[in-house]
C-alpha cells in the first residue's frame, strides 16, 4: 500500500497513489503446563547414537533482543540507535525486539521503525509503565503514514508526555495488551495519509483519534471514545465504541467478539523467562487483564527451543519432533523445507518479525490437523522460486472439530516480492477447522524491489477450505486473482481490508471468464453458510487507468450467506467498480475518491 504526499490539514478522505519510488504461577490461573521433552533412557543409549543428540530447551534470546530493566544506563540512547537505524530500512535485514522488565521508566520516548517490536515483560500491562511514548511517525516519509508497516508494541502501560500517544502506522503494525492513560492519535503529525491498522485487548483511558486513517480495527478493549472515521472503522467487543451507523459515520459496531484468543507472549517470573498463553474466550468484550491476573496457561522458557537465525529446518523439525516448542529469535531464516508443526498445543512465537524464507519452492509451515496450535509474530517472505503455498493450516482434506481448542495465527504476515523477487501461487491456505486468524496482512508488494505484473507473481492470497474459520483483522492486498477465496462452511471476517493490484497491464489481464476482474473477497458457489462484518476493497489501477473492476464481492445468493457494511473505492478515478457485491451496489464514481456501500445483502 501507497499514498500520494500528504495534505497540509486533516483531510476529510484519503487518496492514495503509488509512489515508485516469567515463583510458579497459581494453577487456577495459569493451569498446568506440558513438561518437557524426557532426555533418552540408558537402554536407549545405543540406537541414540544414530540419532541426532536431544537439542536444549531454554537459553540466550540472542544480540538482537534488547532487555531493559529501569536502572539500565542510556535506554534512551539506545532506543534511539536502534531507531536510526530502522526508521527507512522497509526492506533491509535488521530485526529487534526491545523487552522492558517490570518496573518504572521515566522520560522515555521509543520511537518505532521497521522490523522493531516492543513490549514489557510483565503479566500484566500496567506491571511495565513508561511515563513518556512509544511513537510512530512519518517523518522518514515526508509525514505520510500509509508505508508504516512491520512493528509492534504490546504489554505495555504509558503515560504520554503530552496526554497523547502517536501512533501512525499502517498495515502489520499490532497495539496489543496496552494501556494508554491518556488519549491515541492514529495520524502522523500533519494529518497526512494513513492506512492502517489493529489494536486489540487495550484501554485507551482517552480518546481515540483516527483522523486521517482510511481503515481501522479495534477488537476487545476498551476506550474513552473515538473521534471520527474516513471509510471503515470496525469495532468488536469494544467497552466505549461508537454506536452502529455505517455508512455515516462508517462505523461498523459488534457488541462481542464471537471467539478469541489473545496472542502468546513473553513474560519473567523472577528473573525465569515464560511465555502466556491466554485462554479463548467466547462472546469476548473488553480486556483480559483488566480484574488482575490473565487466565491461561504457562510454559516455562526451557519448554521453548530458542532458534537462532542461520539454523537449518532439519534442527528446527528435530526440536519439533522432540517436544519442544519454538521461540524465533529476531533475524532472517532461509528454509529449505517445510517447518512440520504435528504436535497438538505446539507454540511457534516469533520475536521482533522473525522472518521466514522459503528456498527452492518450498512451503515455509505446515500444521498438522490437531488441536490448539497458535502461530504467532513471524514473517513469511516468498523466495524467488514459486511455492505452491507459503503456509498450510491443516493438509487438504482435514475435517476434525477443534472447537473447544482451535488453532490461532495471529500477527503473522506474508510478503511477495518488496525485498527481492518472490512468488507463490497461494500464501495461506486454512484446511483445519475453527481455526482463528486474528490479525494477518497478506501483501503481494506495490513496491520495493522485484515487484510487477508476472515478477512477484501470486495468483491468491488467503484460500480457507476449512469449515467454521472466523477471521477477525483480515488484511490481504494486491493478487493477481482472488485475495480472499473462501470454500468452507460457516466463516466468519470480522473486518477485511483490500486494495487490488496496482500492476494489471489490462483488461484481459484481469479477466475472470466472462466478469470483469477477480473478486478481492470471493466465497465459493456451495457455500450455503457465511457471515461478513466491514469489508471494503479499493482499486488504483494506475498503470492502466482505464481498467474496469465488476465487483470488490462476489458470493451465492443465499439467505445464509451475509454481508454487513460493504464497500468499495476507486482511489483517485484510477480504474473503477461497476458494482459492490455481485451485481448489487452503485458504481464508482469518476475521479472522486468517494466509496459506493452497501448496508446489508442480501
Amino acid at each position: 500500500m501507497s499514498a500520494s504526499s500528504p495534505d497540509s490539514r486533516p483531510p476529510s478522505i484519503g487518496r492514495r497513489t503509488l509512489l515508485g519510488a516469567a515463583a510458579v504461577a497459581t494453577p487456577a490461573v495459569l493451569g498446568v503446563a506440558t513438561p518437557a521433552a524426557a532426555a533418552p533412557s540408558p537402554a536407549a543409549a545405543g540406537s541414540a547414537r544414530k540419532k541426532p543428540r536431544a537439542l536444549p530447551g531454554g537459553g540466550d534470546l540472542g544480540p538482537n533482543v534488547i532487555v531493559f530493566d529501569p536502572s539500565t544506563p542510556g535506554i534512551q540512547a539506545r532506543l534511539d540507535q536502534v531507531f536510526r537505524q530502522q526508521e527507512s530500512a522497509q526492506f533491509g535485514t535488521g530485526r529487534y525486539a526491545l523487552l522492558l522488565k517490570p518496573g518504572t521508566y521515566n522520560g522515555l520516548n521509543a520511537q518505532l521503525g521497521f522490523y522493531t517490536s516492543i513490549a514489557g515483560l510483565g503479566l500484566s500491562p500496567d506491571d511495565t509503565t513508561i511515563n513518556g511514548d512509544v511513537t510512530v511517525d512519518a517523518g522518514w516519509f515526508n509525514g505520510n503514514a500509509t508505508q508504516n508497516f512491520w512493528r509492534s508494541a504490546e504489554n505495555l502501560a504509558l503515560v504520554p508526555v503530552n496526554g497523547t500517544n502517536r501512533w501512525a502506522v499502517a498495515q502489520a503494525a499490532p497495539f496489543r495488551r496496552m494501556h494508554v492513560r491518556g488519549g491515541l492519535n492514529l495520524s502522523p503529525t500533519g494529518y497526512g495519509w494513513a492506512s492502517g491498522g489493529y489494536i486489540a485487548d487495550s484501554r485507551i483511558d482517552g480518546q481515540v483519534g483516527p483522523y486521517s486513517q482510511q481503515q481501522w480495527y479495534i477488537r476487545d478493549s476498551a476506550i474513552g471514545s473515538w473521534l471520527n472515521g474516513v471509510w471503515n472503522m470496525v469495532f468488536s467487543g469494544v467497552e466505549g465504541a461508537p454506536a452502529q451507523s455505517f455508512p455515516n459515520p462508517p462505523y461498523t459496531t459488534l457488541g462481542t467478539t464471537p471467539i478469541s484468543r489473545e496472542k502468546p507472549f513473553l513474560y519473567l517470573q523472577g528473573n525465569d523467562y515464560r511465555v502466556f498463553l491466554p485462554e479463548k474466550r467466547t462472546n469476548a468484550r473488553g480486556v483480559t487483564w483488566g480484574n488482575g491476573t490473565p487466565r491461561g496457561t504457562s510454559l516455562p522458557l526451557s519448554q521453548f527451543y530458542v532458534a537462532r537465525p542461520g539454523v537449518s529446518a532439519a534442527t528446527l523439525n528435530q526440536a519439533l519432533a522432540e517436544g519442544l516448542h519454538l521461540l524465533l529469535t529476531p533475524g532472517i531464516y532461509h528454509l529449505d523445507r517445510p517447518i512440520q508443526v504435528n504436535r497438538a498445543g505446539t507454540v511457534v512465537l516469533g520475536l521482533g518479525y522473525a522472518t521466514l524464507i522459503p528456498d527452492g519452492g518450498v512451503t515455509a509451515v505446515q500444521v498438522a490437523d490437531v488441536d490448539g496450535v497458535r502461530l504467532a509474530g513471524f514473517l513469511v517472505d516468498a523466495g524467488p522460486v514459486n511455492s505452491a503455498t507459503l503456509l498450510e493450516i491443516g493438509p487438504r482434506g482435514a475435517s476434525r472439530d477443534h472447537s473447544a481448542n482451535p488453532t490461532t495465527v495471529q500477527d503473522v504476515f506474508v510478503r511477495i516480492g518488496g525485498a527481492g523477487a518472490g512468488k507463490a501461487t497461494t500464501s495461506m491456505v486454512i484446511n483445519s477447522r475453527h481455526t482463528i486468524v486474528d490479525h494477518t496482512w497478506v501483501w503481494r508488494a506495490d513496491h520495493g524491489e522485484g515487484v510487477g505484473w508476472e515478477t512477484n507473481r501470486a495468483d491468491y492470497g488467503v484460500v480457507v477450505n476449512g469449515d467454521d474459520v472466523l477471521a477477525t483483522g483480515l488484511f490481504v492486498e494486491h493478487f493477481n486473482k482472488y485475495d480472499v477465496q473462501w470454500n468452507g462452511q460457516r466463516g466468519r471476517t470480522i473486518f477485511f481490508q483490500n486494495e487490488k493490484a496496482y500492476d494489471a497491464p489490462n483488461q484481459a489481464a484481469i479477466q475472470n471468464g466472462s466478469i470483469k476482474g477477480y473478486a478481492a473477497y470471493k466465497v465459493g458457489d456451495g457455500v450455503t453458510t457465511h457471515e461478513g462484518w466491514g469489508l471494503g476493497s479499493y482499486c488504483y489501477y494506475n498503470v492502466n487507468p482505464s481498467i474496469v473492476q465488476h465487483h470488490g464481492f462476489a458470493a451465492p445468493v443465499r439467505s445464509g450467506v451475509r454481508f454487513h457494511n460493504l464497500l468499495v473505492v476507486s482511489l483517485g478515478g484510477q480504474g473503477q467498480y461497476e458494482c459492490v457485491i455481485n451485481d448489487t451496489g452503485s458504481p464508482t464514481s469518476g475521479t472522486s475518491t468517494v466509496p459506493s456501500t452497501v448496508v446489508s445483502y442480501p
